[in-house]
């Protein structure tokens, strides 16, 4: 908590923080706005896209959309220790490099908490309006796909940790974390079978959250090989230990 508490020091006068929690917030609130005024055969969608308990995989799947925004802030607030110098002074000030990377773990962990936050808002306001018979049980239904995001969103801000403290620059940092995410992991993912390639790391983080309603488009498309989201939450949790642990290797043998 202590340490959390000296980052939220950091963390609170500095305008970008602030910015990319608003950009989140406003652009998955205007995404979903947006998805209930969609009309279908003439009707507007919201009562059909927003019913609990499907609401919660479809908010999910929005917000996922969304993670490479806490990834560039991680990256932001990761470089910005070697920019200002302040890993340097907290290391002289008695800091362990251990306790770099866990101040750094518990900012993941509070803007996954807030993201979730976001989403169950939104999937209670969005449900409770457009449900037309709501009871708890459906409520509560499916509403562990919102700890699936939580999990993928820690995800995806461990890795970019790791490209900020890598790369120490922010601009080449966040274009090497964006390149790695779109570009090369999918392209590698083409020179394996699908029974490996569902293991991968970024594969395994978007398997959280699948496109609703992927049983039906697989009807037509044929079956894909992907874990279920529960199958891929254990070696999502494994590889953000990974991640984690390589941060603190980079910190524990390279001279600040």
């Amino acid at each position: 908590m202590n340490l959390l508490l000296i980052e939220l020091r950091k963390l609170v006068p500095y305008h970008t923080f602030w910015s990319i929690l608003l950009i989140f917030t406003g652009l998955f609130l205007l995404f979903a706005y947006l998805g209930s005024k969609v009309e279908i055969n003439g009707q507007a969608a919201g009562p059909t896209l927003y019913n609990f308990p499907d609401i919660w995989l479809k908010l999910a799947y929005i917000a996922s959309y969304f993670n490479l925004l806490w990834g560039v802030l991680l990256i932001i607030l990761a470089t910005d220790e070697y920019s200002f110098r302040t890993l340097r002074q907290q290391v002289i000030d008695g800091w362990f490099k251990r306790d770099v990377v866990l101040a750094k773990f518990t900012v993941i962990l509070l803007l996954a908490a807030f993201g979730t936050c976001v989403l169950l808002g939104t999937g209670l306001f969005f449900g409770l309006t457009y449900s037309p018979d709501v009871t708890t049980a459906k409520v509560l239904q499916d509403i562990r796909h919102l700890l699936f995001y939580f999990v993928q969103a820690i995800g995806y801000m461990s890795l970019a940790l790791f490209f900020g403290f890598l790369i120490r620059k922010n601009g080449l940092a966040i274009i090497a974390f964006l390149v790695y995410a779109k570009i090369l992991e999918p392209l590698i993912h083409l020179r394996f079978p699908d029974q490996v390639d569902q293991y991968f790391p970024m594969k395994v983080l978007s398997s959280l959250t699948p496109l609703p309603g992927r049983d039906v488009l697989e009807s037509f498309t044929g079956p894909s090989l992907a874990l279920t989201p529960t199958a891929a939450l254990l070696p999502a949790i494994a590889y953000i230990a990974l991640f984690i642990f390589l941060t603190y290797l980079l910190l524990r043998f390279r001279d600040l």
